[in-house]
This record gives structure tokens, sequence and C-alpha cells, in this order.
């Protein structure tokens, strides 16, 4: 009997296991199902997610679901926005609510969420995104009590690495918590309950584009009472922690049907003035437990009333401290004489009439004293504001007493005396003379340095004057790096600029002996690439930092410089106005001198784009051409032969394109045009192979007498490739014509067509065109071409006779069938005239001398052109081919004396 018992009982353990590991396989796709359909059914979005698992055996006798990467995706008028998301969503349920019909509502014990984002947005017409539930469709389903989908029986819940945004646009709030940990415990299927929380987060608030917390810490454990029936939440035990502020609250919340009502109150626990330095994020506030403290600090408040539609909870918060100091272990100097008086009322629950008094906030630093009070009132409406400060500082005393960053370091002497008063709605509506600002500011000897600096900034003075409608500048002198300048103007909208997200918008002078821009450049290796590399690979290397035109900028600058110092390159005497706006520098009127020349220059630079982009136009006087061509890129690309010459180049140039990271032209990207106007009578032929291969070929030029004066030139560039425009140089009385292009990287395609004139083919041929005796040919000149190939390095010369020798042929040919031609004619007129004159006996005589004439000018032609003497008519058996030899040979005669050009030169060559 008990065998039997054992089998049995055996058998059951078995029959669980194979259960609990089979279940899961079936019953997996049927809670993704569920889950789905369940919730899609409800609301007025979209859920989905990669994947459900179902684990019986490690949670038993309870089953775990869990589901990846879940995404919840807003229907209209949200359409495509995402409301959730998480990593990790896990549900822990009892085993048999698995086994319940579609209909019936599935209970969930706990869950947990990994790397959720929640955000939440209440749009300008106070739509929210979070108002997903589906009206109801049936009073009859209500009737009848059946619900569907999830009933929360919860006993514990864990939120882990998330983050929870709320945007409101119609109020102007933005609320951020961020790196969210968060967990609760508590019987919430009770209708009264306690609920044990521990929250940790970074919390950013912005009202009215003014940020009050950012990333601020927040700890908060709070015991919260919980009465479903009375929809009460009561706070019973709490304790939070913001930055290192303690804070202590009690009070309740109680959720009604069309508000709620608030009825809160908290207070620092103690009064010691550590309390204030906990307020600072310890980011600069470091470790304030060893800092020395004297006085009270205090923070009071409550919040109680109606939160609707039209209404916020009445409130009055209170922070006070009397005479307090505190000072730093490590640090010589302490704050002392610390007052502050700062209340935050609001006492009729509307919102627009909330306003702050700082009655008093003053520090002491050794002798120099701080002081600040202020009214602002209406702050959620039209912000009025009433402001004095008044005091002087040495600025170095700061870190001193305090621990700023060390890479923050101050040094001068601060005087500012400065009253404002205006409304948000005149500085919006940019009516300034409504306002009223007046004061000095002064500084002395100011120095400021930060890693985000190339080098120091150094102000020796700072003179500042505040009127009613502008800030005047009366003077700022100093230096940083190699850079000196001394800048003056006016600022027409700094209250627009500090309180309304403008722009600075004002008129400068600004006047230099050295201005280095690299002094204001922050150098980044990532970002050292080189023009080519940036060309093949543009964006791949994106930096993280970039160089920036202020986008907060829209100024006018008009600059004088004795100096630009731009990498290796000096303008002298620069002068000219700068445009800054929208992310882009306008240059109007810029002149400089540069390479012993002078340069005028137009255009724009644009860093809006992700691209930087740029558009010029240079008009260059006079510059020294190796000193251009040996500094410059972009001359070295347009024209590499250039740098040969010797002289002064002047020129117009107009062009476009991208730029760098660090504002260098992106040389594949520029498109534009120039026209040159070269003087120079000099050549430095030993640093240029391109002309020495060309001698190689050309041997009867003499490069030290090739003419260069007055050459002018144009080209085009485009895609990496400079087209040049035909031009003409002259060596002697040899014409060169040259027209092609070349590539950015140097790659060459050039045709020079040279018109050699007759004498310079040696002493055989200048006795042939004597021969033939015709003036015309004291002036003929063969076209012979000279192709340019390869590299500029290493350039590959190869020259084309054919042209010429066709052109020799057909001249020489042309000349003596018109000889021919004229003496057959005379013969024939003394042929009729002695027919007419009855001579007949001389016909045959006549005809004869006709027949020998005719042969006489085939064996000068055949003569002339093979370098034989005239052979007697016998020797001419067939005229045709006699006709067709004597052209082959004038051909070959021809390719011989061209030939003789582009060989070894012959002793009597005219040179």
């Amino acid at each position: 009997m008990g065998k039997k018992i054992v089998k049995i009982v055996g058998a059951i353990v078995v029959l669980i296991i194979a259960v609990l590991i089979a279940a899961p396989f079936f019953l997996e796709a049927k809670i993704g199902d569920i889950v789905k359909n369940n919730v899609n059914k409800n609301v007025n979005a979209t859920l989905n997610f990669a994947d459900a698992d179902l684990s019986l055996i490690s949670s038993f006798p309870n089953a775990e679901v869990s589901f990846k990467d879940v995404v919840l995706i807003n229907k209209a008028p949200f359409e495509g926005d995402t409301l959730f998301t998480a990593k990790d969503l896990g549900l822990t349920m009892g085993i048999m609510q698995l086994f319940k019909s579609t209909g019936e509502p599935i209970a969930i014990n706990n869950f947990n969420v990994d790397g959720a984002y929640l955000n939440i947005v209440v749009d300008k017409d106070e739509n929210a995104n979070y108002d997903i539930a589906m009206p109801s469709e049936s009073t009859a389903v209500e009737e009848s009590g059946a619900t569907e989908g999830f009933s929360l029986d919860l006993q514990a819940y864990d939120i882990t690495n998330s983050r929870i945004y709320y945007t409101d646009q119609a109020a102007g709030i933005a609320f951020k918590m961020d790196d969210v940990q968060h967990n609760g415990t508590g019987d919430l299927s009770l209708a009264t309950s306690e609920l044990d929380t521990h929250t940790n987060a970074l919390v950013s608030l912005e009202m009215d584009s003014v940020n009050y917390l950012n990333r601020n810490k927040v700890q908060l454990d709070a015991l919260i009472g919980i009465d479903l029936n009375e929809n009460t939440y009561t706070f019973l035990k709490n304790e939070a922690l913001v930055n290192q502020l303690p804070l202590v609250f009690n009070g309740f919340i109680k959720v009604n049907e069309t508000n709620q009502e608030v009825d809160l109150t908290f207070k620092t626990p103690s009064s010691d003035f550590k309390n204030f330095l906990g307020v600072i994020p310890e980011t600069y506030s470091k470790n304030i437990e060893t800092v020395t403290t004297t006085g009270e600090f205090e923070v009071n408040g409550n919040f109680k009333g109606i939160v609707d539609e039209e209404h916020i909870p009445k409130f009055n918060i209170v922070i006070k401290s009397d005479n307090a100091s505190f000072k730093y272990p490590d640090l010589p100097k302490a704050v002392r004489n610390v007052f502050l008086d700062v209340k935050l009322n609001n006492t009729t629950g509307i919102a627009e009439d909330t306003y702050v008094e700082i009655n008093k906030a003053s520090f002491m630093i050794d002798e120099d004293r701080f002081n600040l009070t202020s009214t602002i009132s209406e702050l959620m409406g039209n912000t009025k504001v009433k402001a004095h400060v008044d005091g002087s500082m040495n600025l170095a005393n700061i870190s001193q007493a305090y621990p700023v960053p060390a890479t923050y370091d101050l040094k001068g002497f601060l005087k500012a005396d400065i009253t404002m008063a205006f409304d948000m709605a005149s500085v919006e509506n940019k009516q300034y003379d409504k306002t009223n600002t007046i004061g000095n500011l002064s500084v002395d000897n100011f120095e400021f340095n930060s890693d985000e600096l190339a080098n120091a900034v150094k102000f020796s003075t700072a003179r500042i004057t505040f009127n009613p409608k502008t800030v005047t500048l009366n003077s700022l002198n100093g230096t940083t790096g190699k850079t000196d300048f001394d800048i003056t103007g006016t600022i027409n909208n700094l209250l627009g600029f500090m309180f309304n997200d403008e722009n600075v918008e004002g008129n400068f002078n600004l006047k230099s002996n050295t201005f280095a821009l690299n002094d204001f450049m922050v150098s980044d290796e990532e970002s050292s690439i080189s023009t080519t590399q940036n060309n093949s690979t543009e964006g791949q290397n994106a930096t993280a930092n970039k160089i920036k035109i202020p986008s907060f900028l829209d100024a006018t600058i008009n600059a004088s410089a004795k100096q630009v110092l731009y990498d290796d390159i000096v303008l002298n005497n620069v002068n000219g106005v700068l445009v800054i706006k929208d992310e882009t520098a306008k240059l109007n009127n810029m002149s400089s001198g540069l390479f012993g020349g002078k340069m005028a220059f137009n255009g724009e630079v644009s860093t809006k784009q992700e691209v930087p982009t740029f558009a010029m136009k240079l008009d260059l006087e006079q510059l020294g051409i190796q000193e251009a061509f040996g500094s410059l890129d972009l001359f070295k690309s347009l024209a590499p032969i250039a740098q040969i010459l010797k002289g002064k180049l002047s020129s117009d140039i107009s062009l476009s394109g991208n730029l760098t990271d660090d504002l260098l032209p992106n040389l594949l990207s520029l498109t534009g045009e120039l026209f040159a106007d070269i003087a120079t009578d000099e050549i430095d032929t030993e640093s240029a192979p391109l002309l020495t291969a060309l001698v190689g070929k050309l041997n009867f030029i003499d490069l030290d007498q090739l003419n260069l004066k007055d050459l002018k030139t144009s080209l085009s560039f485009k895609d990496g490739v400079v087209n040049v425009k035909p031009f003409t140089v002259n060596y002697k009385d040899v014409a060169i014509n040259v027209d092609g292009n070349h590539t950015f990287d140097k790659k060459l395609n050039y045709k020079a067509t040279l018109q050699v004139p007759a004498k310079y083919l040696g002493t055989e041929v200048n006795k042939m065109i004597a021969k033939i005796n015709d003036p015309s040919l004291q002036d003929v000149t063969i076209p012979v071409t000279a192709n340019i190939g390869g590299v500029y390095n290493s350039p590959q010369v190869s020259t084309d006779l054919t042209s010429g020798v066709k052109q020799l042929t057909s001249k020489l040919i042309e000349i003596e069938k018109q000889k021919l031609i004229t003496k057959g004619t005379d013969k024939a007129k003394d042929l009729i005239g002695g027919i007419l004159n009855g001579n007949q006996q001389k016909t045959d005589s006549v005809s004869k001398d006709t027949v020998s004439s005719k042969q006489k000018a085939k064996d000068i032609i055949g003569g002339i052109l093979t370098s034989q003497k005239p052979k007697d008519s016998t020797a001419v058996k067939n005229d045709s081919t006699s006709t067709k030899n004597g052209n082959e040979a004038i051909k070959e005669k021809a390719k011989d004396v061209l030939g003789g050009l582009f060989g070894k030169k012959k002793k009597d060559t005219v040179n």
C-alpha cells in the first residue's frame, strides 16, 4: 500500500514538473496576444513589444511574464509620438491567472520596469497625450460588471534606470526626472493601505524659460497612507534631500471629481547654515560636512488650496538667514555677514499673482561687499522686475573663499551700481523705452582662464554705462594670446538678451595691433585632418568641437587691425565691416595688405548648417607670386605651375563652397572663376619639373628668354577640376597657345601649340625656301603640338608633328603649283601670238619648250623637297608615278625637318 502511495505521489510530482516545464511553451503566445489585445482594445494608442517570456519554475507558485522592448505609440492628435518605452517590463501573478478566459481580468501582484521612458505632453490646446482611455461603448457592459484587462492587486513594484518627462506647452512648464530609481511596497488591493516608497532622481524644472532646477539630485523616502474610498493620499512620514538640503513635510492630497485639494507643509529639520550650502549642487559645494559655519538658515513653507484649471494652491515660502558665515577648511578666507531674506508668495490661488521679494541678499569677503534687493511680481503673467545691485569685489577672493572649479581662474576688480525696472511684455515687444536701467559697471585687471579657451582672457579695463534704453561699452581693452583689442560700442537689447532669449544686438568698433584668429579657436586633435582626407571622407570624422559663429550675436563690427594672423599668413592694415547674424558672418568692404600687395574682399561665412559654407569675391593687386603660391593651399591647387614665377600677380577671384570644421576650404567642393594678370620677367626653372620635361622635347627653346610680360589668363573650377581658358605666351617670335585642365590633386591634361617660324627649321630648309623664292614663305609658321599629361611633379610630355607636316607640305605644293600655272599661261600666250603672226614654223619648238618647262617644274619641286639635283626629262617616265613619289618625298622631308626640332639641335639652327 505504501509503495502505491509513493508511486502515486511521485507520479503527481513528475506531472507537476512536466506541466511547469511544458506550460510556458504553450502559454507564451497566449499571454502576448492577451496583453496586446486587451491593451490595444482599451486605449487610443498602439502597444507592441519584441518578445514575451513566461517563467513558472523560478517563481513558483507564481508566474512571471516579461516583455522586451515595449513601446506604446500615440494616435491622433499626437500621431506617431512615443508615450512610453521600456527595455524590460516584468509582471508577477498567480499561476491560475494564466488559465482565465479572454474576458476575465488578470490580477497583477507586482511589476518591475527597467530602462523606461515616460513622455507626458500637454499641447498648446491643452490636449494631453496620456488621455488615451477609450470611451465606453455600452452601458450594458458596465451594468453586467464585466471587466476585461488587468486588475492591480499590487504588493510591490520596482522602477530602475528610467526617465520621466512632463512638458506642458500651454503653461510653459518642463519637468524632467532622469536616472530614476524608485520602488514601493504595500497591499494596494485593500481599500486603505500604506505604501512605503524610496526614490532617487535627477530633477530639472523650467517655467516660462526660467531654469529653477537643473539635474538637481533629489532623494525622497515617503510613507503614504492611501484611502481609495476617499481618494486621499496622506504623507505620514516623509524625508527629502534636495541636493544636500534636508526637508521634512507632511499633509495630504485629495483627488476629487473636478479638482484636487492640497494641504502640505515643509521645513528644514534644523537651522544649521550648512543647509544653505546644501541647496548648491554637490559638484560646486563639495563636501559640506567639514565646513565651519555660524548663524542660521531656515526654509519653511506651505501649500494649501484647490488645484483646477483656474487655480493653484496658495503658498508661502520663506528663506532666511541672519549674519551667518562659512569657511572651507582648506581655503584661506571666509564668507561672512551673510544675510538672506527671501519670500515666495501667492495669496490668491491665481498663478499670475505669484511674486518674489528679495528684501536682502548680501555677503562679504574681506572688505568686499555684494548687495542685492529685488521684487519680482506677476511671476506667471507679465512679470515685472525691480532690482538694485551694488558692490565691489576682488574677484581673486572668490576662489580663496569658495571651491570654484580649478579650471576657472578669476582675477580682477569689479565695481557695480545698477538699478533696473522693466516688465516682460515690454522686453518681448522690444519696447525698451518702457524700461529703465541705469548705472555703471567697471572691471580692472580682469583675468579669466578655462579649458574651453585657447588662452587666458585679460581685460586691463572695461567701462560700461547702463542707460534707460541702451548699454554703452565705453571701453574694453585687453589681450588673449598674441591678440590685443580695444572695443567700444552699444548694446541695444541687453534685457532682451538676458531675459527673453534674444540675440545680442549692437554696433561695435574693434581696433587691434595684432589679431590672431587662432587665439579664438579651440584645438581638437580629432578635427585636425588634412583637406584631402576631409574631401574623401566628409562627414565621417565628426568632431565634438567645431568652430561655430555664435548664434546669439546680431552685431555690426567696424574692424581695424594693423596685423591679422591666420596660421602662417600675415594680413597687414586690415579694415572693413563685419556683420554677424543668424550664425553667418558677412564681410563688407574689407581690405588689407598681403604678400607685398593689396587685397580687397567681400563675402560671407555661415556655420548654420551641419557643413559650414562660404562665398567670397577677392580683388588682388600686385601680390608677390612666390609668396602667394608658396603659402596658400588654394592658390597652389588652382595654378601649381605659378610657383616658378617671380614677379607680381593681380587677380579677380570669385569662389564658393564648403568649409571643414576648422573653417578651411574643402577643395573638392569649390566652384568659382579666376582672372589673373601676371607681371613677371623671371622664371625659377630649377624648381619646375614640367618645364624640364618640355625643354627635353622642345630643345630649341631657351626658358630664360620666354616672354611672360603682361600675361593674362582666366580659369574656372568645379568638382575638383580647374579648366584654363586658352591663352598665349611668346618665345621670341614663336607664339605658344595653351589650354586644358588639371585636378586639385595635380593631374595634368594640357595642350601647348607652338607656331614655329620656318627660319627655325635649319639651313637646309632655308636654302629650299630661297630656291623657291616666294615671299610668302618668309612668314610661314609650322604648328607643333605638345601634349602634357601625368602629374605636376612627374609630368609626361609628347609631341604631335602631324599637323605641322601636313601644313608645310600643302604650302610648298601650292606654291609650286601656282608657279607652274603661271608659267604655262605665259607659254600659251606666246604660242597664240606666234600663230597669229604666221610663225607656224616655231610651233614644234614651242611645244617642246612647254613640255620641257613642265618637267623642269616637277624636277625643281622634287629637288627642293628631296635635296637632290634636278634630273633631265628622260628621268621621268611616268607622270602619275613621278607625282606620287614627289608628294611622298615632300612629306618625308617635312617630317625630317620638323623632327630635327625635337631631337638634337642642328648645328645651323637659328637661335
